[in-house]
């Protein structure tokens, strides 16, 4: 069981903090429910049912020690399907898996589109989103700024766009 003032990773929404456990009266039932607080949005704050906990992908955050191995992840060379449609349906089971590395596989596989031209409007969204969400885990767990994260990030890929240039 998690605890007030742990902070998780809820898919979709990025890091939390566990703000308090509440007792809530669903229909005739009494459910406890872990009261989350979105990191990224302050304002944002999310019910869980603790009963719910592993269905939802509610996770602890990484560790710092896997922070090198998720922007190594984001060096690497990816290849996502060359069908639109498809890839589409990839990046949105990534993206809800709740995953820091499904995260980096989604920041990379579109981030190698953008290299060779541009993304669709939903593509993009996607990209950012998940990028968004990748900075912020990197961030917490760091325990840094949003943008030093984010700088780790962009540094990491564009040595994967450096390398794929001079590999060509």
């Amino acid at each position: 069981m998690l605890a007030i003032g742990n902070k998780v990773n809820y898919p979709c929404h990025g890091p939390c903090l566990i703000s308090s456990i509440t007792e809530r009266t669903v229909g005739d039932r009494p459910m406890s429910f872990y009261q989350l607080l979105v990191l990224n949005d302050g304002d944002l704050k999310l019910l869980i049912p603790v009963e719910k906990l592993r269905t939802v992908g509610l996770r602890p955050l990484l560790n710092k020690a896997e922070i090198p191995k998720l922007l190594d992840r984001l060096k690497r060379r990816t290849k996502g399907s060359v069908d639109r449609k498809q890839r589409v349906l990839d990046n949105l089971k990534l993206l809800s898996s709740g995953s820091a590395f499904d995260l980096a596989e989604i920041v990379a596989t579109l981030n190698g589109l953008l290299e060779v031209g541009s993304l669709s409007f939903g593509e993009r969204s996607t990209f950012d989103r998940a990028k968004r969400l990748l900075v912020c885990e990197i961030s917490e767990v760091m325990e840094e700024t949003k943008e030093e994260a984010e700088a780790k990030v962009d540094l990491a890929l564009s040595i994967r766009t450096h390398k794929s240039v001079v590999a060509g």
